[in-house]
């Protein structure tokens, strides 16, 4: 007779607060579903990109409703870094990401947590998520909170279309050039354009956006959202070179634009 499969567990995709480095930690039920806290606290399986930021995370849970297991038997495992300067993973890192997910294989449940935010969304999880639907593990998206979608949604500008460009160059001339390029495709398409930044080249980002983006190209900022404070502005590129906000350099924004 042959033996019954083993039944796979499922990657969870939990969503994480928005106040790491900010200063300002939000309580977690203030942001998060309960049903993310209270699944959370049963995972025993964790891949993270940061294994402190993680335990943090976890006695945030905890503090909220009592972890199934004692922290300390908790396995929580790294994603492999990025290649320096990007690129596609190779052979060696697709298989280190199959490798953390050996417990879903045997049948326990996985759990994805991003430093922010949802996993896998401006997040270097989607390559454990990519692994997961290569060898037939279950993915399981928890809703919880996303800068960009809050960002958007708070924005006034087209949620219909709208596209995530990332980091824009740092180098002021290749800055320039990808934000007159961006800019006119967003006037031809009448797409939202998305983009990030550290948090010490906010104010750099911003008046590189009011100085060469269309006068009436309509530009948004918003910054520390569901934080204490946090806010969202959306005026004409002219009125941001007439009267520049002061960003502050701990506080993540996400800046949207549409020509």
């Amino acid at each position: 007779m042959t033996p019954p499969a083993t039944r796979r567990g499922t990657l969870v995709l939990m969503p994480n607060t928005l106040d790491l480095g900010t200063g300002h930690e939000v309580a977690l039920a203030q942001v998060l579903p309960q049903a993310a806290i209270e699944r959370a606290t049963g995972l025993r399986h964790w891949v993270a990109e940061n294994a402190k930021s993680t335990r943090a995370f976890l006695k945030r849970v905890h503090a909220c409703r009592p972890l199934a297991l004692p922290l300390q038997e908790i396995d929580i495992r790294e994603l492999p870094r990025p290649r320096k300067g990007g690129g596609t993973a190779g052979p060696a890192a697709n298989g280190d990401l199959e490798s953390l997910l050996a417990p879903a294989l045997a049948g326990e449940d996985v759990g994805l947590l991003s430093e922010a935010g949802l996993p896998a969304i401006a997040d270097p999880g989607a390559g454990l998520v990519a692994a997961a639907h290569a060898i037939g593990v279950p993915v399981d998206p928890l809703p919880g909170p996303s800068s960009l979608l809050l960002a958007l949604a708070a924005s006034g500008l087209n949620g219909q279309s709208f596209a995530f460009t990332g980091y824009l160059p740092i180098d002021a001339a290749a800055r320039a050039a990808r934000i007159r390029e961006l800019d006119a495709l967003s006037r031809r398409l009448q797409q939202t354009q998305i983009a990030i930044e550290t948090p010490y080249r906010n104010a750099a980002l911003l008046g590189a956006l009011a100085e060469h983006l269309n006068p009436a190209t309509r530009l948004a900022i918003a910054c520390g959202l569901t934080l204490p404070g946090g806010w969202c502005r959306t005026l004409p590129a002219a009125r941001w070179r007439e009267t520049p906000a002061t960003l502050p350099d701990t506080m993540p924004a996400v800046f949207c634009w549409l020509g």
